[in-house]
């Protein structure tokens, strides 16, 4: 892997010596309202500098760790398959080296091709998800593969048990009551999250954030805002209770969509947390 001209602040390692590596998965083709989510990478690269490698939230700087940017994948617009193929591949490339993924995206629908990746080597693979939505349905209108189906397809790769939910509040009935039965779901709050981090704290764990899991008036920069989220100090507190795990084996952001929001508040919001997360969890 060779390096693009533009990287995140703080992932300006070489592949070789790097413990994680970020690259951008920029697709939207399922996206069920608003699209642009595939401006995400791109923008959240360029906006990182103007915030600090250092987190007084953690005392941690970025530069402390290894970190490497491999830039974005050039993935096809109109075909989601073949899409997912190269973001397995490239998570593929990624785990073999020995090294951690984080990805950028993109609709939701692109965290799907990481977990069946890493599933393949950790058959104990568990998720924490955190989101607006269940992303639970069977398919939406038709379609099996799509940001409203991706924990359901996911949860066809790691089985009963192995998928965490957090501050959902959107979603149909059925999707909750399915939910019951096959994952552990929390609507509105993240409770129990310090029970589940307890649980998981030495298992292999992918965990993916839904960026609009932050309530709109932080966070107006997505496709499908849902009012009712939580705000920046609570996603703070969530990264500082998953710092607790020891392995973590991926991990990604989705579903900023920068040019709702001209302010460019979200897109910073997204840095931050990324920065925060990364922090937390590459050990």
């Amino acid at each position: 892997m060779q390096a693009q001209n533009s990287c995140f602040i703080g992932f300006e390692n070489s592949f070789e010596e790097s413990t994680a590596v970020l690259f951008g998965a920029p697709f939207d083709g399922t996206t069920s309202f608003k699209p642009g989510a595939r401006f995400a990478p791109s923008a959240m690269r360029e906006d990182s500098w103007a915030i600090e490698s250092y987190s007084p939230y953690l005392d941690k700087d970025l530069e402390e760790l290894k970190l490497f940017d491999y830039g974005n994948l050039e993935l096809p617009f109109g075909d989601k398959k073949r899409a997912l193929r190269m973001i397995q591949e490239t998570t593929q490339e990624i785990i073999d080296a020995g090294k951690v993924p984080i990805m950028i995206g993109g609709e939701h629908l692109v965290s799907l091709a990481p977990v069946k990746a890493l599933s393949k080597k950790y058959k104990d693979l568990h998720i924490i998800h955190f989101d607006a939505h269940t992303d639970l349905r069977e398919d939406y209108l038709g379609e099996s593969l799509s940001h409203a189906t991706v924990l359901r397809r996911i949860y066809d790769q790691v089985g009963d048990g192995k998928v965490n939910q957090f501050c959902i509040r959107s979603g149909l009935k059925e999707e909750f009551e399915w939910a019951k039965k096959h994952t552990h779901l929390e609507k509105f709050t993240f409770n129990t999250l310090e029970s589940c981090v307890r649980r998981l704290k030495e298992k292999p764990v992918y965990i993916t954030i839904d960026l609009d899991v932050l309530d709109p008036s932080v966070f107006p920069g997505t496709g499908t805002p849902e009012p009712g989220g939580i705000d920046f100090h609570q996603m703070m507190e969530i990264i500082k209770i998953l710092s607790s795990l020891q392995n973590v084996v991926g991990l990604d952001l989705v579903e900023l969509s920068p040019k709702y929001d001209a302010s460019g508040v979200s897109t910073a919001v997204a840095c931050k947390t990324l920065r925060e997360l990364v922090l937390a969890t590459v050990k």
